[in-house]
């Protein structure tokens, strides 16, 4: 079955590509090969079809990332318009694993999403910040150290302007040890699913902590309501759509096997691309490289100079050779943030046709984007200012959301 595939490829299959929660491997300048995906995983492909139906039961004209294809796979997401359609609930469960102080821009795409999201179905929102597999994975001296990092990251969250009575941002750290009901979530799943399973799935092997081989179970528990009392109850019917990068996909197929065998609903999911490195699209941005990213704290003239220097271009090596063959927008990082970052559908393909013909310039092409960013990271800047540690407790607090149940 398609939900217990392996996540990682045989060496005589497909070796110039490695997708898994950690890694972001592959041999071409374009990136990901997502079709690839689609297959290896077993999910679905975000077809017209299914944007058309977004649009007929939400009244809402699909988000940028769905018409450009930005969120491109899904599994069950025809359900939740399905529910949504018939006025029933459901709520929105997506993570942030905080292993810098700052996020980065690429760290905004499936928040920027899911607050559409949000906004547009009326849901509430669970976020889990993954402290304790930052303390796992990183060199991070304590548990403290990850516990406070989730702490400025909640804030970076709160500031893309998450609706205050329908989201509840919890630290696993903070909340596992103060949650009954989400421990022996927990506990239900780690006793279900075997160490050959985890490796299969995820490639552990003997040498690796233990606190890794279960922490799979940890990610999974937030899809199944009953997890939260303070927000559901005892409810364990409530659906539960997660949007996520898609090397998170591993975490859910796993979760999906194991639902059915507690009486649990399989979560339903929506699928990003990756957001590519200044240098290119061969790996993801990562925070610990702070010329492969734009941060949140970057200043006006930061982010300026990080385009110009770093953001790698699909142009010609001279001007006349770009003249004659214009640029690659495929390969060229700042037509590729324009695409993420830009609303206008009939902006970004002028500015396509302009680029690829040659008659617009490269630095043409990375001022149009430095005016963008620099407005929206400002933006972010502003509103983070406003996040006093009070309203970040407030949003840190498990309590009763607005939801329709």
């Amino acid at each position: 079955m398609a939900e217990k595939k392996k996540l990682r490829e045989s060496e005589d299959a497909e070796p110039e590509q490695i997708v898994d929660p950690w890694k972001v491997v592959t041999t071409s300048d374009k990136g990901v090969d997502y079709e690839k995906l689609i297959r290896q995983f077993g999910s679905e492909r975000i077809d017209e079809a299914m944007l058309q139906r977004f649009e007929a039961v939400t009244g809402h004209k699909p988000h940028r990332f769905l018409r450009r294809g930005i969120f491109f796979s899904h599994r069950e997401l025809n359900l939740i318009l399905d529910l949504y359609e018939a006025k029933k609930p459901f709520f929105l469960y997506t993570g942030r694993g905080p292993s810098s102080s700052s996020m980065h821009v690429g760290h905004l795409i499936p928040f920027i999403f899911t607050k559409w999201l949000q906004d547009v179905f009326d849901v509430p929102l669970v976020v889990q910040m993954t402290d304790d597999e930052k303390f796992l994975w990183r060199e991070l001296e304590t548990p403290d150290v990850a516990q406070e990092l989730a702490y400025q990251n909640a804030k970076d969250i709160i500031s893309c302007g998450f609706h205050k009575d329908k989201t509840f941002i919890f630290s696993n750290i903070d909340y596992i040890t103060s949650s009954p009901a989400f421990y022996k979530n927990m506990l239900k799943v780690e006793k279900l699913v075997t160490f050959n399973q985890v490796r299969g799935i995820f490639g552990f092997n003997e040498s690796d902590a233990i606190g890794k081989i279960s922490f799979p179970a940890i990610q999974a528990t937030p899809s199944f309501s009953n997890s939260f009392p303070e927000i559901f109850g005892d409810a364990s019917d409530v659906p539960c759509l997660i949007p996520c990068a898609i090397d998170q996909d591993p975490y859910f197929r796993m979760t999906r096997d194991v639902a059915p065998k507690l009486g649990y609903l399989k979560p339903a999911l929506i699928h990003s691309t990756f957001f590519p490195a200044l240098q290119g699209a061969r790996t993801k941005m990562s925070a610990s490289d702070k010329t492969s990213s734009i941060f949140l704290t970057d200043s006006q003239e930061d982010i300026k100079n990080k385009i110009n220097k770093y953001a790698f271009s699909g142009g010609g090596a001279t001007e006349k050779e770009h003249r004659e063959n214009g640029g690659d927008c495929e390969t060229d990082i700042s037509y590729q943030y324009l695409s993420f970052f830009l609303e206008d559908d009939e902006r970004l393909a002028y500015i396509k046709k302009e680029y690829s013909s040659g008659r617009m310039m490269t630095g043409e092409l990375k001022k149009e984007l430095i005016v963008i960013l620099q407005s929206i990271i400002g933006d972010i800047q502003k509103k983070r200012k406003a996040v006093t540690d009070d309203l970040r407790r407030h949003y840190m607090t498990a309590r009763k959301l607005n939801h329709k149940a």
